[in-house]
């Protein structure tokens, strides 16, 4: 097996909760670098809030979708019709109106109305995981009882999946997302995992439910290929418990690091949205934006970028820009950050942020209060980041009460 590299490309290096000095040091002189990602291939990096929220719009110039032939390092060779059907559903890698036609089907069911109905089942989800939290400590992993559980039982619920699969599909996708598995592996894994939702489409074709599956299927099932469903539900799934599980671990360092903001979420209502939107800016825990490649040539910050190139939106370091927000390395729960890139930009700025936003609002003050002497059960210096992962976050967690 291919031994990983010690230290991740320039746009995954973190600090504990920072962004690497390297990173500002670009963001504060050109703007834009080039740099090796994770495959070895160079690639252009963009650092500046507004010249990333100009990348991530302008899907004319900086698509999606990724030209005929076009090839990662050290993937197997594929047939077009497998490239078709490994795309297919897959909202990030496309572009308008492709993407509208997809989007517009699942829009309905993450509007903020709707996902308010879940709202006393996600504090019932909570509930049941606090309990499971005091069960196995103190002291006691929180990533493993708490913050991985509670959003893989809601995106489960909400798409028909059976939550006795969690374990596989958890498995599955943690190693997609590390960037440091071989290729080949990571591929096999993605095969798996469409496999599995094949399954579960040809399921609900037979007996759609009341889930997003089974809402797709009576209502655009004429519209959609299986391969489509697939794909949309495949996202769904992975980015519907990674992202917001992740949130939950490392959040819950972040307040642990600072206690005052933590008793504010813990004690005053009013405190809790805000205080998550600067969670979401500053941890900025998707390190780039699905890489757009160049369909023009392109001048960004003064730098041109011929066509045809991959370009990398670091979402960290635009949070992180001092012309975006005034002490942008500071931690401030009372500016609730207005305008940040976690959820990205433009068209595909995430479908699922009401969701994501409802199971945090109610996650978080409800450990504080159950816990309202949590404490870390670990040195801080021993905690184990996931340094390599396209999302970031914690390996584990260990937190003690008394």
């Amino acid at each position: 097996m291919t031994q990983a590299p010690s230290l991740p490309p320039l746009h995954m290096r973190r600090d504990a909760f920072d962004p690497t000095p390297e990173l500002r040091a670009v963001r504060e002189g050109a703007g834009v670098t080039t740099v090796t990602n994770a495959f070895g291939m160079q690639v252009h990096l963009v650092t500046r809030y507004e010249d990333v929220k100009t990348v991530l719009s302008d899907h004319a110039r900086f698509s999606n979708g990724r030209p005929p032939g076009f090839v990662v390092p050290g993937a197997p060779p594929q047939s077009e019709e497998e490239q078709a059907s490994a795309r297919a559903g897959n909202l990030l890698g496309l572009d308008p109106p492709e993407h509208q036609r997809l989007r517009r089907m699942l829009t309905p069911e993450f509007t903020i109305r709707r996902i308010k109905r879940l709202q006393p089942r996600i504090v019932e989800i909570v509930d049941q995981h606090l309990d499971a939290l005091e069960a196995a400590g103190p002291p006691a992993d929180l990533v493993e009882h708490f913050a991985l559980p509670i959003p893989s039982l809601v995106i489960c619920e909400l798409l028909g999946v059976p939550y006795a699969d969690r374990d596989d599909f958890q498995r599955r996708s943690t190693r997609q997302l590390d960037l440091s598995i071989p290729i080949p592996e990571r591929l096999e894994l993605q095969k798996q995992g469409r496999a599995y939702m094949r399954s579960l489409v040809e399921g609900a074709r037979d007996r759609p439910g009341d889930d997003i599956l089974g809402m797709l299927i009576r209502e655009h099932g004429d519209e959609l290929t299986d391969d489509e469903l697939i794909g949309v539900a495949g996202l769904l799934l992975l980015a519907g418990h990674e992202t917001t599980s992740n949130m939950l671990g490392l959040g819950t360092l972040a307040l642990l690091r600072h206690p005052a903001a933590l008793a504010a979420v813990r004690d005053d209502p009013a405190a809790v949205a805000p205080a998550i939107e600067e969670l979401l800016r500053w941890l900025s825990i998707v390190q780039t934006a699905i890489p757009r490649i160049t369909t023009t040539e392109v001048e960004i910050s003064g730098v041109s970028i011929p066509a045809g190139e991959l370009v990398f939106a670091s979402l960290p370091s635009g949070n992180r820009d001092g012309h975006f927000i005034d002490n942008p390395d500071t931690f401030d729960i009372s500016r609730g950050a207005p305008g940040h890139l976690a959820f990205g930009h433009g068209v595909h700025h995430c479908l699922g942020a009401p969701l994501a936003r409802m199971e945090m609002q109610i996650a978080f003050p409800a450990l504080l209060r159950r816990f309202p002497t949590l404490s870390l059960a670990e040195e801080f210096d021993d905690v184990q980041f996931r340094s390599f992962h396209f999302i970031y976050g914690l390996k584990s967690l260990e937190v003690g009460w008394r």
